[in-house]
């Protein structure tokens, strides 16, 4: 007769983990399927058993609600729209719907969150600017819900799958097209510094001024948060300096917005006497007066991508190795760039 396997391998069972916690069976079943009606002790004991031998519940095993759940660290823009936009082009042809759900600012969604959505059973999680803590990320491993990071506000790590675009390639595109209309004093108006994407872009823009031979001045280099409101602050901020720049990469364009509403209030016209770049090429950019140039991150396409990966993840009977898609950035040039005045 055989041993039993012990609790300790990587394979435990459902059995196994129930004997190591002292409960039984239906309890860590219950667990798993996030049921309320476990003692907070009890739950803690058997989400750290399932974490601490890598249980994974059989795909086969696990049924799964019509959904995909949608994760945005904040959900209050055009932008979002966008993403949201991708998904449910997926989700439809798929035949789920998206559940929706905010982190309130926060960069890792609260425990409640990981509680709902295992509770909820979704083909899978498409979670936006936002990442999973580790004992999130083995919650959501242990009941087999597959998830994908969309535009990765920090390294997601070499076994997170991941949809990004060409942040640094975009912000290089931007800077170069200022530097060879002629401008040579280029402000930049980033994001939040701790989001990769926004370090990426900076970092595009201090590669073009460096390979111009122009000097990169810090103090032109200001640190927004993607919203419209710091667009105007900031841009006040540097179109009131004596020195001021004479073309701005604003990082998006929620912040370019911003800065069109600063140079009105100054009585700078663009792109006459400023020239403005932005990010992302929102539908509004095209609406502006004059119509922003700016570069085009394909949001509704990496959305699309994200939830067709994480669909893809969850038909699979077998683990791969994490993917990382970048997806393009070109420049579109409308009519908010032009050369700097004479003088």
């Amino acid at each position: 007769m055989k041993p039993a396997k012990s609790v300790e391998t990587q394979t435990a069972t459902l059995a196994e983990i129930a004997r190591a916690a002292g409960v039984s069976a239906p309890t860590v079943s219950k667990v798993l399927n996030g049921r309320a009606d476990v003692a907070a002790a009890t739950r803690t004991r058997v989400e750290e058993l399932l974490r601490t031998h890598g249980y994974r519940r059989r795909r086969a095993e696990a049924s799964r609600s019509p959904l995909i759940d949608l994760v945005f660290h904040e959900l209050e823009s055009a932008w979002a729209m966008e993403v949201i936009r991708g998904v449910e082009n997926v989700a439809r042809d798929a035949g789920l719907s998206v559940v929706l759900s905010e982190s309130a600012g926060r960069l890792t969604p609260g425990r409640t969150w990981a509680d709902q959505v295992a509770a909820r059973r979704p083909h899978g999680v498409v979670l936006v600017l936002s990442g999973l803590d580790e004992s999130q990320r083995a919650l959501l491993t242990s009941r087999s819900i597959p998830f994908v990071v969309m535009d990765p506000a920090g390294d997601p790590g070499p076994d997170v799958p991941s949809i990004g675009a060409t942040n640094w390639q975009g912000g290089l595109a931007a800077t170069r097209h200022l530097v060879d209309l002629g401008h040579t004093r280029i402000g930049a108006i980033s994001g939040p510094s701790r989001m990769m994407c926004s370090r990426a872009r900076v970092d595009g823009y201090r590669a073009a001024l460096e390979t111009a031979g122009l000097p990169a001045d810090p103090s032109l280099v200001l640190t927004g948060d993607f919203h419209h409101d710091a667009g105007y602050r900031l841009g006040l901020e540097l179109l009131r300096r004596p020195d001021r720049p004479t073309a701005v990469f604003a990082g998006n364009d929620l912040q370019a917005l911003g800065l069109y509403e600063a140079a009105r209030e100054l009585g700078l016209r663009i792109p006459e006497d400023l020239s403005l770049v932005g990010f992302d090429d929102l539908p509004v950019s095209r609406w502006v007066g004059p119509p922003l140039t700016t570069v085009r991150q394909p949001l509704t396409e990496m959305a699309e991508a994200a939830a067709r990966l994480v669909l893809e993840l969850g038909r699979e009977r077998e683990e791969r190795s994490a993917t990382r898609v970048e997806l393009a950035t070109r420049l579109v040039v409308r009519s908010s760039t032009a050369a700097p005045a004479a003088g």
